[in-house]
């Protein structure tokens, strides 16, 4: 726990309080030597001003910030109630904040989490880069990924096996008989998509001795739009594929319906399988065929990896892996 006060500051920049207080308050009568002065001496000593409790003794605030790249979408949603589920359980009060999947965006409200003296933080985002590694590292309070990968295994997290669900899902079209085998992917920035999905996706192929056709593979961004754009593109080869992997069931919406607007029957002209088993794979009509990646026990089980933390109990391990399964509706043939 980070238990710098503003007297160390003031302290270690050689002014006083009142100077440290300005300075972190953004008032304009400092001057620019002090100010700087003042400024790295915070960066040096990792001070985080105290915005909701500077006047109570006690450091915890029973406070979990919770980041999310998206709360309409039906898998954050999910995953979020799996997190408040749990936290309410365990007495704590969730702060959540939406960052658009967008870097800067991450960074800043980790930082305006880290101010308002929360005790622990889920942190749910695309991609981790290492400048998110190095921020988790200075966090004075405990941080979880939860459905989020930090490739060096450093920060603390709750998944499934991505490239091995991925493998599941292509085999299992294989052993049907499909060798021309779409995948719609999420950005390939980000290392679930880049490192582990495709991984399984290729390994599959390569195992059942089949060539990849990079004309087969066409990047999403997770969205019901960017399926439904997927299959228009891969519909325009001539050598068209037989079936598609999606690596999400919005994606694989998107592309059902695609389908259907161009008139294939599915699953008799086009077998489809998407990735995480929302409830959109059961609404959608045929059924989708899906892997089962565990949602809500994701957040669930992420944020009781936080409460641990944060209580400084025994972790036994901070990788956590969820099993996964593959099931099997209407979009594919029985």
């Amino acid at each position: 726990m980070n238990n710098i006060t503003i007297y160390d500051v003031a302290r270690e920049a050689n002014v006083s309080m009142a100077t440290v207080s300005r300075v972190v308050n953004g008032n304009p009568n400092v001057k620019p030597t002090t100010r700087k002065k003042v400024s790295e001496a915070i960066d040096r000593l990792g001070y985080r001003p105290n915005a909701v409790a500077r006047g109570l003794a006690s450091k915890k605030t029973t406070t979990v910030g919770v980041i999310i790249p998206d709360i309409s979408s039906t898998f954050y949603a999910e995953l979020a109630r799996g997190i408040e589920d749990i936290a309410t359980m365990y007495k704590y009060n969730i702060i959540l904040s939406n960052s658009d999947q967008n870097r800067d965006k991450e960074l800043h409200l980790l930082n305006t989490m880290l101010g308002k003296q929360v005790d622990g933080i889920v942190f749910m985002g695309g991609n981790i880069t290492d400048e998110h590694v190095e921020e988790f590292k200075r966090s004075p309070v405990p941080i979880v990924l939860a459905a989020s990968v930090d490739v060096n295994e450093v920060t603390p997290s709750v998944n499934i096996n991505y490239e091995q669900a991925s493998f599941d899902a292509v085999s299992m079209l294989i052993e049907k008989g499909h060798k021309r085998i779409g995948y719609v992917t999420g950005p390939m920035e980000e290392p679930i998509n880049k490192e582990m999905k495709m991984k399984g996706y290729l390994r599959a192929l390569s195992e059942a001795g089949i060539d990849a056709d990079e004309a087969l593979i066409t990047e999403g961004d997770y969205t019901y739009d960017s399926g439904l754009e997927a299959f228009e593109k891969i519909n325009e080869l001539s050598d068209k594929p037989t079936a598609i992997f999606a690596g999400t069931d919005e994606m694989a919406l998107g592309v059902v319906h695609a389908a259907q607007d161009m008139g294939y029957v599915i699953p008799n002209d086009i077998e489809i399988i998407g990735f995480d088993n929302t409830k959109l794979a059961s609404m959608v009509r045929p059924k989708l065929t899906t892997v089962v990646q565990p949602t809500y026990d994701i957040g669930a089980v992420a944020m009781r990896l936080l409460t641990k933390l944060m209580n400084k109990e025994e972790v036994e391990n901070h990788i956590v892996e969820l099993p996964h399964r593959i099931e099997i509706r209407q979009s594919t043939k029985s």
